[in-house]
Parts: structure tokens; C-alpha cells; sequence
């Protein structure tokens, strides 16, 4: 029996490289779509997939030419194809409202047209987010929850979960949207607040740094791991019918309790090292996310077993032990 194939976008993310690990071990033929840039410099670009990349075929293709996508599909007839890939941090869409926008509307758009027109049958997931509730209508937030982004990603989201809703309505493709809350690892870029706060508290605590500054420490979240949420992805495209899923851990956390309990990880105290630098203000602030996970759990059998803790001392053990042998400390 020939293996199933999945293709993946953004395979050399956190949720990327995740994913393509846990395809192998279910005997899937993992194909990825990867910039051009991205293997001419392997060093920076390929981290998080280097210990993999002998096992996964490699597509050079960019999310804003249809015409590389196309033929990627045409060329791979995946069974299965995972939209990951997009311009994920949040501060950057306000930044490059332009660039967001094609990247994660047009990308999308091409990516579910490729499928449509040369591999109809393969299965679709689409990488949503918890940033598309937004300015929360209702705590904790479900499916049914009203959208109200803050934010050009959030937009950008939206408007792909839509476009993803509308080719299995339109087209009868299977098409489905993981409406994923915070996710975290020690495979997180270092832009995003959690890496940032783990990674400077290991510097801090070498020797090697003195101080932290952040944003709004009173911003709250539903923080999850990585690992555990690319499973969901696959388990959401082996139902008998395709449709939608918040995924979250139901619990929330203020970006001052991450940092709180980092610090105290390696025996500091916060207080003397953290300051707010108000520059790193959202214009529009997401105040409270939470997700109802109800759905999920009755549909997909799915419950997150990690604990908030175990994901942070994960990411500060893993930034400790990275920064320690990089310095031979």
C-alpha cells in the first residue's frame, strides 16, 4: 500500500517542523514548500527541520506566485496539504499592513486554488487563530464566537478562514480551519513575547544580559505547546466530514504570570530586571483570550494533557542549555 502524502507550507516553522516529525512517525511521505532563500542560506532558515531534512522532499515555491504553488501540487498530488505558513507576527502586520495582507490572503487563496484546480480530492487545512476573536464578543471564546480582529493578521485570518469555508461550501472540497489559540516551544521564533522572556532570563541569569523590557504585561493568553497541537491538525482532516475547531487549553495566563514564573524557573526575581517600554504597545490590544474547547474534545476525542508550567520550564531549560554551550558557559 502506497504511503499517503502530505504537503506542508511554512515546514520550516515551529508548527511546520512539529507536524512533518509527527507525519513520519505515522509513515507519511512529507513533501514541504520552502522559499528559495530559505536553502540558499540552510543555516538560519532550516534549524528547526535539519535533523529531518533527509526525510522530507523539499519544494521551492513562494506564497505569492500561484504559479510555483501549482506546480508543486501538480507535481506532489498530495493526499493531504496543511497551510501553516504566513506572516505570523502580530507587530510586524502593523508595521507591513501590505505585505501581511498578500502574503495571508493571496498565499491562502492560491494554495486552496492549486488544490482545487490540479489535486481536488486532497484534503485542506488552514492554519487559523485565536487573533481573529479579536476584541472578544463572549469569554471563553467557541466556533460560534463573533470575529472582531484587532490587527492586520487577525484580518488577514479571518478572511482565509472564509476563503477556506467557501471552497467546501462552493466546491464540496474538505477543507477544514484549526482555530488555534497561543502555541508555544523551544522552536518559537525569538521575535514573539514567550521566547523573548525565556531566552532573555537564561542570558540574564549567564551573565550575559541585565535587563528585559516588554510591553503590556497584563495582556492575557491561552498558551499551549506546539507538539501537541500539530496532532490535532491531522486528527481534524480523518473525520468523515470536514468543518472547524477552536483549539486551546481552556486555561489563561497574563504575560506577567509567563514572566513571573520564568525568572523564578532559574532562582530570579523578575522585578529586578523587567521594565515596560510602551513602544512595544499594541495600537489595538487583544485583552483576554480563552478558548472553549468543547467541540473538540466531543468531535475529535482531543484533550491538551501539558501543563502551563511544563511548557515554560521546557522553553527556559531548552534557552538555558542552548545559550550555556553556545558561550561555553
Amino acid at each position: 500500500m502506497a504511503k499517503k502524502k502530505a504537503l506542508i507550507t511554512g515546514i520550516t516553522g515551529q508548527d511546520g517542523s512539529y507536524l512533518a516529525e509527527y507525519l513520519f512517525e505515522l509513515g507519511y511521505e512529507v513533501h514541504g514548500i520552502v522559499r528559495r532563500v530559505a536553502l540558499e542560506d540552510q543555516r538560519h532558515r532550516m534549524w528547526r527541520i535539519r535533523h529531518i531534512q533527509d526525510q522530507v522532499t523539499l519544494h521551492c515555491g513562494s506564497l505569492e506566485s500561484y504559479p510555483s504553488i501549482f506546480k508543486v501540487v501538480m507535481d506532489v498530488q498530495p493526499d493531504e496539504c496543511y497551510h501553516l505558513a504566513a506572516q505570523s507576527f502580530v507587530t510586524y502586520s502593523f508595521e507591513d499592513e501590505f505585505s501581511t495582507f498578500n502574503i495571508n490572503i493571496n498565499g491562502t487563496h492560491y494554495v486552496i486554488s492549486a488544490l482545487k484546480n490540479a489535486c481536488p480530492e486532497c484534503k485542506f487545512y488552514f492554519a487559523a487563530s485565536s487573533e481573529m476573536f479579536g476584541k472578544v464578543q463572549e469569554v471563553p471564546q467557541s466556533e460560534t464566537t463573533p470575529f472582531h480582529p484587532r490587527s492586520v493578521y487577525g484580518i488577514s485570518k479571518v478572511a482565509g478562514y472564509d476563503l477556506t469555508r467557501n471552497y467546501r461550501e462552493a466546491y464540496n472540497m474538505y477543507a477544514a480551519s484549526g482555530i488555534l489559540f497561543n502555541h508555544e516551544s523551544p522552536r518559537r521564533g525569538f521575535e514573539f513575547v514567550t521566547r523573548k522572556i525565556t531566552s532573555a532570563a537564561a542570558r540574564i541569569k549567564l551573565g550575559l544580559s541585565d535587563k528585559l523590557l516588554l510591553g503590556n504585561l497584563e495582556a492575557k493568553r491561552d498558551w499551549g505547546h506546539s507538539r501537541e497541537y500539530v496532532k490535532v491538525m491531522h486528527t481534524m482532516l480523518q473525520q468523515d466530514v470536514p468543518t472547524d475547531y477552536v483549539i486551546g487549553t481552556g486555561e489563561t495566563h497574563s504575560v506577567q504570570e509567563f514572566v513571573d514564573l520564568t525568572f523564578k524557573s532559574l532562582d530570579l526575581d523578575y522585578k529586578k530586571y523587567v521594565g515596560v517600554d510602551e513602544n512595544f504597545f499594541r495600537p489595538a490590544e487583544v485583552d483576554l483570550l480563552i478558548a472553549d474547547t468543547d467541540k473538540a474534545k466531543k468531535e475529535l476525542n482531543w484533550e491538551y494533557a501539558l501543563t502551563f508550567e511544563q511548557l515554560v520550564n521546557e522553553m527556559v531549560k531548552e534557552d538555558y542549555d542552548l545559550l550555556k554551550k553556545r558561550h561555553n558557559l
